[in-house]
């Protein structure tokens, strides 16, 4: 009888401390979130927000760690216990280290916005950040699994006779994932060196469109006509492609226009001056009107805007190649390309009348 109300105290005392722990983690974050209320939006906050279901799921772990031996259970038990707590502890740190990363990152995004006319230094944090995150992700989650393995003393075994033995498996494995290891070493490379960033409007393969997303191991490519290019990542360091918004988001409109020699150059300068000045896409900074080439039979004229990014860009473009056509329509039909044929003399007889 002894034994057993020994037993129970100690059960009841570990169900105390088990349940203590929780409601503890629970006034703690209370108490903390707050306290941070009276202050400005910023890394605080967005930790506190990001680590609340690890912490709370952390504390009672770690209380079941530390009063387990209070509760006096037989070795098996005790053992087969402690190891699964283990287990959901390693897990629980893996994702509270990703929820820290993730708190940093929001912290970031609060201070660079992506939704503004100069978001050049936005694109560049989101970038980096994505690109490091997805890393950070791999590593965290390959130690966590790792960590949790080797708490088995048959996994510990296999892997202590596979490392003596990884001669050749390892040059096998080494080559099978080279794509991989190639691609995750590119995303730090573009991490650092920037060649693009989200939202870049580029050029490849042929296609026109914006980087959308920088996964761990590809890129996708928002084409003008909403299809998706998936490139590797690798395709960005080995490959060339266009990149229009590299430094600034900033553009120069071109629209090429064919002539008669018989245009006035000057009137059509004005109007498309006038058409570019009432669009409301010209960043009124750059502008331009010349012939650019003479060929046969034609002028070549060239309209020179520029824009604020590649959608006024686009607009700008078709509206100035509409109006300048409109206007040769109604008012120098005559002055639209047309073909000469000169006739010689003697060549006309034996045409019917």
């Amino acid at each position: 009888m002894k034994g057993f109300t020994a037993d129970l105290y100690s059960a009841m005392l570990f169900a105390v401390m088990l349940c203590g722990s929780l409601v503890a983690a629970y006034v703690v974050m209370y108490l903390f979130q707050h306290v941070l209320k009276r202050f400005q939006e910023g890394l605080p906050h967005a930790v506190m927000r990001r680590v609340r279901e690890p912490v709370l799921l952390l504390a009672p772990v770690v209380t079941v760690l530390t009063a387990l031996p209070l509760a006096r259970l037989s070795p098996a038990p005790a053992q087969f216990v402690y190891h699964s707590v283990l287990l959901v502890m390693m897990a629980t740190l893996g994702w509270l280290c990703i929820r820290l990363f993730d708190a940093w990152r929001d912290s970031l995004l609060q201070r660079h916005r992506i939704d503004v006319a100069d978001n050049l230094q936005a694109r560049r944090v989101i970038t980096q950040v994505a690109i490091l995150r997805r890393i950070a992700m791999t590593l965290v989650l390959i130690s966590s699994v790792s960590a949790m393995l080797m708490t088995f003393p048959g996994v510990r075994s296999v892997g202590a006779t596979l490392f003596a033995s990884a001669g050749v498996a390892g040059l096998l494995l080494g080559l099978a994932a080279r794509p991989v290891f190639t691609n995750i070493l590119a995303g730090l490379q573009v991490a650092l060196t920037e060649p693009i960033r989200i939202d870049d409007v580029v050029v490849v393969e042929g296609q026109w469109g914006w980087i959308e997303e920088i996964r761990s191991t590809y890129v996708v490519v928002r084409v003008w006509d909403l299809r998706r290019l998936m490139l590797p990542l690798s395709y960005f360091i080995e490959h060339p492609f266009e990149n229009w918004t590299r430094h600034t988001a900033d553009l120069l409109a071109t629209v090429t226009l064919y002539v008669d020699y018989s245009a006035p150059v000057q009137e059509l300068r004005d109007y498309c001056h006038r058409v570019v000045r009432d669009s409301g896409l010209w960043d009124g900074k750059v502008w331009a009107f010349q012939v650019t080439d003479t060929g046969p039979q034609t002028l070549q004229l060239r309209a020179l805007m520029g824009v604020q990014n590649s959608s006024d860009s686009w607009e700008i473009r078709c509206l100035v190649r509409e109006k300048l056509v409109d206007y040769l329509q109604r008012n120098r039909p005559d002055c639209l390309p047309k073909t000469r044929i000169q006739m010689q003399a003697g060549e006309q007889q034996g045409v019917p009348p």
